[in-house]
């Protein structure tokens, strides 16, 4: 028996100032499952009352002070998992992963927030550029190795686009982070460990297709100088139970709202 699985992913950029938002993305979406990350909140101040107030009692997250944080907001059971390392051992908060209880079986969840990696593209001169390949290259092995990899879905703001249409402008940007051959054949490779794309499922590669405007764009839809930074992958058993997808552009004219939009996608698992 197949079940329908929404899954949404957003870097909600502080959980706390942006929680009133979250039935307006509920509303648009209609989600099974929210995957938040920049959350922003040390786990002890966690909002633990307000997912079960909005319909999603079951909840996983991992958080800090003032930066970085991720979080599952789900309708469907859930068990967290604690098999993956601590990435770079920074003890930074930067992934949590569950196993979704459907009918078919349980359905792995991974939901990451990469490192931005600073301004500089060269390791020696920024060690946050460092720190985001080291990370990239440390999911990938993790990833690599799992054998058993399978009914899984990855989710994040994983702080990268990786293909040429994933922002305004390729040649101009190939020197910026989160688009220099660096990071783009990092995260590729990575994809690479037996993930599909399955947001370009939907959308060809030769098509633009972005989920990030900077707050510096006054007129973010004139000038639409976007990046895709935010991505949804499947493992290649559940590619053919993708349904839809959705990119929910409208969200970045939200009083208040984060640089980031939200995107869902839809499969039947």
């Amino acid at each position: 028996m197949t079940q329908r699985l929404r899954i949404a992913t957003w870097n909600i950029n502080s959980l706390r100032l942006r929680l009133p938002l979250l039935p307006r993305l509920i509303g648009a979406l209609d989600p099974d499952v929210i995957c938040l990350q920049e959350t922003k909140v040390p786990d002890e101040l966690f909002p633990v009352d307000a997912p079960a107030e909005l319909g999603f009692p079951h909840v996983a997250y991992a958080g800090m002070k003032g930066y970085n944080g991720v979080a599952i907001l789900s309708r469907i059971p859930l068990q967290r998992q604690t098999t993956a390392p601590d990435w770079c051992a920074k003890g930074d908060s930067r992934h949590v992963s569950v196993l979704l209880d459907m009918k078919s079986g349980p359905v792995e969840l991974h939901d990451f927030y990469v490192p931005a990696g600073g301004d500089i593209p060269d390791r020696e001169e920024n060690p946050k550029y460092g720190h985001k390949l080291d990370f990239v290259g440390e999911a990938t092995s993790w990833f690599a190795g799992r054998k058993d990899l399978a009914r899984t879905v990855l989710v994040g703001d994983l702080n990268i686009a990786p293909l040429e249409h994933d922002v305004w402008n390729h040649k101009q940007l190939l020197d910026v982070v989160s688009h220099t051959p660096p990071e783009t054949s990092g995260l590729l490779a990575w994809q690479n460990t037996r993930f599909h794309d399955a947001v370009r499922h939907f959308v060809p590669e030769d098509q633009k297709l972005y989920t990030w405007w900077s707050y510096r764009n006054r007129d973010w839809r004139a000038s639409n100088r976007g990046r895709r930074l935010d991505h949804v992958w499947v493992t290649p058993d559940l590619k053919d139970g993708l349904a839809s997808h959705t990119i929910l552009k409208d969200a970045r004219d939200w009083p208040q709202t984060s640089d980031h939009v939200p995107v869902c996608v839809e499969l039947e698992v």
